[in-house]
This record gives structure tokens, C-alpha cells and sequence, in this order.
């Protein structure tokens, strides 16, 4: 049996709008409490998951702008973009890494400062995870691309107007444990029935709002742990990734998250556990109608009937599995390319817990419309 890559420490910022402090101290907060974390485990590789900077912060080389800052020059550092799921595919990088013996300790970093530009630059920004010569050029932004998303998948299906709102309450209710959390407030069905549409028929509460944050992880083999390490072990038992058409009109069946459902297979292989051993799921919840079709690609619903699971809005997504468990992107907030490493960060913490003994988590980070998908799934030693 070969050894376990464990998540040996974690840190994260809080999700919010941060002013006050530029994208490279963003992420030497978050890495330094990972740090910290692994009792000073020090890494000899920094993976940096980012979706916008070169764009929003007009500063790209960023593995090299941490390391530096950070006082970790020296080490091997880059940084990964795959859009939406940038951090996971970063995490993913570190994973493989030190999975592949090249590095003893990995260093992966998710980080985006979305408040570096306001305004239309910012909807601009978030347009070049689209298709730039079919999509954007038409005026087409990811809003809008989940707008005729939730539009088809209501008619196709026969669901009422309010159908997918169990989602963002769900995530609502969720978040308010979480101190990291962008909005730390419930809501109610009648709530987001009231709420203004952005593009119809998605309203304000089916999309997760941009905000700045970082998160980060430190990955080695289980035994190079510091004898100061005092975490219960949390492994990553299973990784995979998968890419998709990026174009809607090029695919077959836009309803069908093919990436995310190949993903997905493939990482519960890897893991050697099935589906129904999963004990909560982080979906990428960017909009309402990415966490139905996410759910229906995973398959803990049929086609068509993930909205089910969320219809009266209960927590626990009517006992089928819990998701958004921090608050998911709606409510904690959705930084960029940082949202897969703030994902295995709150996983983690779970499966830390006293009482999360024999919980398994799936996490999974989206690049756009499923275009890349990236899946881990995390267990407790």
C-alpha cells in the first residue's frame, strides 16, 4: 500500500472585501497559518491557485511574487489558472508532487483580490473564462451562461420558477457557523422569492457574490509529520481531474456536466470508496443551477431531479447528503480560483472534528460551466 498524502495544515482568511491589504499579503496570511499549523513544516514547493490577477491586480507571476514575499524564495513556485477551479487544480498539482516523491512537502496557496477593480472591469475579468472569439465577443458572461442554463433546465424539466431556491437557503443557513463566511445570515424561502432578477431567470440569491480571500494547504507522506504534529490525519484518498467543451453551443447536451461526472467517477476510484460512503458534498454552488446539475453529475440525482433534493430547503438537502457545509460559494463567498482550496480547507476542518471520525468528504471546484472539473476526496486516518 503505498503512503498517504496527508493535509498536514491549513489556514484561511476571512471571505470578504479586503482593502486594506494587496493580493501577495493576502496569501502570506493564509500560508503562514498553514504553516504555523503543520507545527513549521517548511515547504519546498508553492502551488498558487488564481483565476484573475494578470486582469483585477494586473500582476501575474505570482508564485514567484509569494515566495518571495513570503521568504520562501528558493523554492520550486508557480501558479495554476483553470478559471473557477484554479485552487483545485492547484490543489491537485501539490497532490501529484508529493504523491510522485519529487517533493517531500507541498505548499498550495488558492488567492484572488477581486476588489483591485470595480465596476464593468470586473464582469470583463470573469468574460475570459469564456469562450473569447464565440462567447464574450457576443456580450456573453458567466452570469448570463447560467441564466440560459436555468432557464433550459426549469423549461426541459417542468420546474417552478422558485424550484431551485432550497440551494441559496440551504447555504445561508450553513454559513452562520462559519466566522469566515462573506454572509453570515439565513434567509427564507419568501426571501428569495422577493429578490430582483440579474438575468432572468436567475435573481441575486442564485449567484454567489465575488469577494477577495485566500486559503492554503501543506501536503506531505504521512511520515515526514513533525513530531509537534498534533491533527487528527486527514488524506487525500482520491484526486482527479477532467475537461469539457468550454463552449455551450458546441455541446451535446448542455444540461449534462460530463466533466464533473468524469471527475468525479474517477476520483471515487482512486479513492476506493462509492458513493453512498460519501458523507457531505462540496459542490461548486457559483450559481443555484450549478449546484442542481452538480448533484445530478455526481450522481446523487437523476437528470433532472436534483432540484429535488433541495426543494423545501432543509439543511441537510432532505437527508440525502449534506453540501455548501460552510456556507458553500453562495454564502461564503466566491473567491475566484481560491474556492477549491478554501473547499479542502473546510472539509478538513470537519474531518478534524471529534465526532467526524468516519466521515468521507467530496469536494468538488468548477472552471466555468464544468469546462474543467476537479474532484478530491478527503478521509480521515
Amino acid at each position: 500500500m503505498t503512503e498517504s498524502i496527508v493535509i498536514a495544515g491549513i489556514g484561511q482568511t476571512a471571505v470578504g472585501e479586503h482593502w486594506e491589504f494587496s493580493i501577495r499579503e493576502l496569501a502570506h496570511f493564509a500560508l503562514e497559518a498553514a504553516i504555523k499549523d503543520a507545527g513549521g513544516l517548511r515547504p519546498q514547493a508553492l502551488f498558487v491557485g488564481n483565476m484573475l490577477a494578470p486582469n483585477l491586480s494586473k500582476q501575474a507571476h505570482l508564485g514567484a511574487l509569494i515566495a518571495d514575499f513570503s521568504g520562501l524564495i528558493g523554492i520550486e513556485a508557480v501558479s495554476i489558472e483553470a478559471a473557477g477551479a484554479s485552487g483545485g487544480a492547484a490543489l491537485r498539482q501539490g497532490y501529484l508532487a508529493v504523491k510522485s516523491g519529487m517533493v517531500d512537502v507541498a505548499l498550495v496557496v488558492g488567492v484572488e483580490k477581486f476588489t483591485d477593480m470595480v465596476d464593468a472591469g470586473v464582469e470583463d475579468a470573469l468574460a475570459t473564462a469564456t469562450d473569447s472569439d464565440f462567447e464574450a465577443v457576443q456580450g456573453l458572461t458567466p452570469t448570463s451562461q447560467a441564466a440560459i442554463l436555468m432557464r433550459r433546465y426549469l423549461h426541459e424539466f417542468d420546474v417552478p420558477a422558485d424550484g431551485l431556491a432550497g440551494f441559496p437557503v440551504t447555504a445561508h443557513a450553513n454559513a452562520v457557523s462559519n466566522p469566515n463566511a462573506m454572509f453570515q445570515r439565513a434567509i427564507k424561502a419568501e426571501t428569495y422569492a422577493r429578490a430582483g432578477m440579474i438575468s432572468e431567470p436567475l435573481n441575486i440569491f442564485d449567484a454567489a457574490p465575488t469577494a477577495d480571500g485566500a486559503a492554503a494547504i501543506i501536503l506531505t507522506r504521512s511520515k515526514l509529520l513533525p513530531a509537534n504534529s498534533h491533527h487528527p490525519l486527514v488524506r487525500i484518498s482520491g484526486s482527479a481531474s477532467s475537461s469539457g467543451m468550454l463552449s455551450l453551443h458546441d455541446r451535446r447536451d448542455p444540461l449534462s456536466f460530463d466533466a464533473a461526472k468524469r471527475s468525479v467517477e474517477a476520483a471515487l476510484q482512486k479513492a476506493d470508496v462509492t458513493r453512498e460512503q460519501i458523507s457531505f458534498f462540496e459542490y461548486h454552488d457559483a450559481y443555484s443551477i450549478y449546484a442542481a446539475l452538480s448533484l445530478e453529475a455526481a450522481g446523487f440525482a437523476e437528470r433532472g431531479k436534483g432540484w429535488e433534493l433541495a426543494r423545501d430547503g432543509e439543511i441537510a438537502l432532505n437527508g440525502s447528503i449534506p453540501c455548501a457545509t460552510s456556507g458553500g460559494l453562495k454564502a461564503r463567498g466566491f473567491p475566484g480560483g481560491a474556492t477549491g482550496v478554501y473547499q479542502a480547507v473546510e472539509a478538513a476542518s470537519r474531518l478534524r472534528a471529534e465526532n467526524r471520525t468516519d466521515e468521507v468528504a467530496l469536494i468538488q471546484s468548477l472552471g466555468g460551466p464544468a469546462a474543467t472539473a476537479v474532484t478530491h476526496v478527503l478521509t480521515r486516518e
